[in-house]
């Protein structure tokens, strides 16, 4: 079963991710609220995909992501975000991230996604 980390700064969609994603199949191992947490977490949990916003405090997504793509474990990573503009998801997608997907999304959507990476 796919491990994942929701990283997002809002608890609401967190438990959102989560019934989601665990109602698909998908193993919710954690949460963290910021990109600080979420190093921790990765290096701690080992998760297999990780979904990670851009906006959050202490630590932004695409911060967190560069530093995820200097680790020595490197998960999937998902980004999930209302910032949809362009800029954001080319940076994301240069700094390592595998896919973008814009919040609100369509549950559906979301799982048709996540699905490619499961393990």
């Amino acid at each position: 079963m796919t491990k994942v980390l929701i990283v997002d700064d809002s608890l609401f969609v967190r438990i959102q991710l989560r019934k989601l994603l665990e109602s698909n199949g998908f193993d919710v191992i954690d949460e963290a609220e910021n990109g600080k947490v979420a190093l921790t977490k990765i290096r701690e949990l080992r998760p297999d995909l990780v979904t990670l916003d851009i906006t959050m405090p202490e630590m932004d997504g695409l911060e967190c992501m560069k530093r995820i793509k200097k680790m020595d474990y490197l998960p999937t990573v998902i980004m999930i975000s209302a910032m949809g503009q362009e800029v954001h998801v080319q940076q994301s997608i240069l700094n390592g991230a595998k896919g973008f997907i814009v919040k609100p999304f369509k549950n559906e959507e979301l799982i048709k996604n996540l699905n490619k990476y499961k393990v």
